[in-house]
This record gives C-alpha cells, structure tokens and sequence, in this order.
C-alpha cells in the first residue's frame, strides 16, 4: 500500500515537472509584445501654416538719385541718421551744358509747361461738370418730391455727381503732377552754365520726407552722372514684412490671413496681417542649384516690430486655416493604406487597425474628421512588423 501510494506521488510529481516544462518552453517560444510609442486623440486648437524666410522693409523707401550729370560734394551724414523733410542732403555742381543740351533741356520745360496748362483746362472743365451735375440733382429731387418724375432719374443724376466728383478730383491730381513735371523741367534748365564762365549754381538734394538714411551708396565727393544712386531714404515708423514664397504655396495665402513673426530675436512672436500677394512671381535658384518660382508676400504689422530696423531677417508663418475645438491625431501615426489613411489604435494591448478620414494638417498633426474619437489611443510611427491584433507595450 505504501509502496503504491509512493509510486503515485512520483507519478504526479513528473507529470506536473513536464507541465512546467513545456509551459516554460511556450513561454519562450510566445513572441513577446513589441514596444510602442503612443499617444492620445484630444481635441483642442489647431493651426495651418505656411512658413518661410522673409525681411523687414521700410514701407515708403525712397532712392535719391542725381537729377544733374556733375560734382557731388561729400555727403556728411551717415547711415541711421535721422533726417527732417525738405532737409538738405546732398549738393551738385552740375556739368557745362553744351549748346545742344541746353536747346533740349528748354524744348522739355516748354513741353512740360503746355502740358500743364492742359491740364489745369481740363481740371477746370471737370469741376464746371461737377457744378453742372450738382444742380441737375438738385432739380431732379424737387421733381421726384413734387411727383412729377420717377425717383430713378434722381439717382441716375446722383450717381453723375458722384461720377463727376472723381473725375474733377482726377483731373485736379493730372494738373498737380503737370506742375511737378515742370518743377522737374525748370530745374534742370536752371543748372544750365550759359554765362561762359564755368560758374553754375549748385543743385541742392533734399529730403522728400522725414525719416532715416537707410543706406548711403557713396559718401565720398566724385563725379556722378544723371539719375546715379546717391542714398536711400526711408521711415522706420512703418515697417513691413516680405515674405518669398513658392508660387505652389503663394496661391493658398490671401489678404488679411493672420501672420506670426518669429526668428526675429524676441522671446514672442509678433502679430501681422497678410495685405498683398503681389500678382507676378520672379525664377529664383536655390542653395541647390534648382530654379523655383517664387512671389512676394507683403505683410504689415499689427504689435509693434520694436527694435526691428530694414532688412533685417525673420521667419514668417502665415496661418491659411485655423480652428479653437479640433479632434487632433499625430501627424506620426498616419500610414497610407488601400483605402486611405489609417492608424493602429491599442485597444486591450493588441494593436488594431482603423481607417480614419483626415482634413487639414500641418507638420505635426492632422484634423480626423472620421474614424477617431477623443480619448483613444494610437501608435506612433508604426513599424513594418505591427501588425493587426499584434500584442503591444507602451514604451515608458
């Protein structure tokens, strides 16, 4: 009896030794569960953005230039300077005038003095057509009120004093720029040295407006001939931003998209506001070698750009879309698949697949507009071995 009932213990013992045994070997044999970075779906703000490089530039830049062919004396500002309007910049002692030249110079201010009397003719004749319309209007309100005709005569006659209005103020602009022109003429009719002597008066540059030297060319006293770049002459008061954008991505900005300034040298990112996609773009090559077509993109400021002067660089993000409650999916764990795009989601620590419909996105993440709900939990940057119903461990 003893003896059996040792041989059953021994018999139990082996039995449950082999058990052991072959779970032991299964255990090794069980692939074990890979590791996985993850991340959850939330709901929160979301941006898209255009970005590239761009500068700082003076809104009103002016570049004055030589109106005479002479001697320029030396220009005793500098760079930075601060400049008052109508404030004397550079002087020329023009060049003899030849006979030739000055019989030109003459024909040019009697042109430019005719023109001008044209168009003071012309302005006179609009405002008279202004005068006119106004009391047509007028009679034609006190025959609407008295009923005698319908009230769209009346606003066919408002709408001429209006037309007529713009076209007395666009007249009135064509006789100014006629005067300016033949300022221009007289000036240079007026360096002209016709008294055999060599002795001229000297041509005064001045500051069309207040604000700083940008740039001088040249400081240095020298011979310059007509129309010569002498300085830059601009107002930091009003900067703008130019931003070079592919052409491909010019055509998703518009005006009044918001823009962040960044990359300036602040610890904040400054507001500014899209006003001008200029309409042409300029080939461009890159550090690469390859020709790109590229277009300016102005923008004007919104917080003050501070210490910020002309040309100087930033980095521009210029936000085509925006949304305050958007449920977000990392960027990373999109894969494209058959019918789409699609991400592994960790659900009782196996990994399963689902096909998700995406909107907008940016670098970073991507709006889900199906597929998805907040809360879930995904894998990021899925691996070629994952696989569905594969057993997964969040990496620490």
């Amino acid at each position: 009896m003893k003896r059996g009932l040792a041989m059953s213990w021994k018999r139990i013992l082996a039995i449950a030794a082999a058990i052991a045994v072959v779970g032991l070997i299964v255990l090794v044999l069980l692939p074990q569960p890979l590791e996985v970075d993850a991340a959850q779906i939330v709901t929160g703000p979301m941006q898209v953005t255009v970005d590239d490089q761009g500068e700082t530039r003076s809104h009103d830049r002016f570049v004055l230039a030589a109106p005479v062919a002479g001697r320029l004396m030396r220009i005793e500002l500098h760079d930075g300077d601060a400049v008052a309007e109508n404030q004397l910049l550079a002087q020329i002692a023009p060049l003899p005038l030849s006979a030739r030249e000055h019989d030109e110079i003459s024909a040019r201010v009697a042109s430019a003095e005719a023109l001008q009397r044209e168009a003071e003719q012309r302005a006179r004749h609009a405002d008279e057509d202004l005068g006119q319309a106004n009391k047509e209007f007028e009679r034609q309100q006190k025959l609407v009120k008295d009923g005698f005709i319908a009230p769209q005569a009346a606003e066919q006659a408002g709408n001429m004093v209006v037309t007529s209005a713009i076209e007395a103020d666009a007249a009135r602009s064509r006789a100014r720029a006629a005067a300016a022109d033949v300022k221009v003429a007289r000036s240079g009719l007026g360096t002209a040295r016709m008294d055999g002597s060599g002795a001229g008066r000297v041509v005064q540059v001045r500051a069309p407006v207040a604000g700083r030297i940008l740039r001088i060319q040249d400081p240095s006293e020298r011979v310059v001939a007509a129309g010569s770049p002498l300085l830059t002459l601009g107002a930091l008061d009003r900067l703008e931003v130019v931003i070079e954008l592919l052409s491909s991505e010019a055509v998703k900005v518009k005006a009044g998209m918001p823009v962040l300034v960044e990359g300036w040298g602040g610890d904040k990112a400054l507001r500014a506001k899209v006003r001008l996609v200029e309409p042409f773009a300029a080939t461009k090559v890159s550090a690469l070698g390859i020709e790109e077509k590229r277009t300016n993109v102005i923008a004007d400021f919104v917080d003050s750009p501070g210490p910020l002067g002309d040309g100087f660089r930033i980095t521009a993000r210029i936000v085509t879309w925006q949304a305050d409650q958007a449920l977000k999916v990392p960027s990373s764990a999109l894969f494209s698949c058959k019918n789409g795009w699609c991400v592994f989601t960790i659900e009782d620590d196996r990994a399963r697949r689902r096909i998700v419909e995406v909107g907008h996105r940016n670098p970073i993440e991507a709006e889900v507009l199906k597929g998805l709900q907040a809360g879930q939990v995904v894998i990021r940057y899925p691996g070629n071995q994952l696989q569905e119903g594969a057993r997964v461990r969040v990496r620490p």
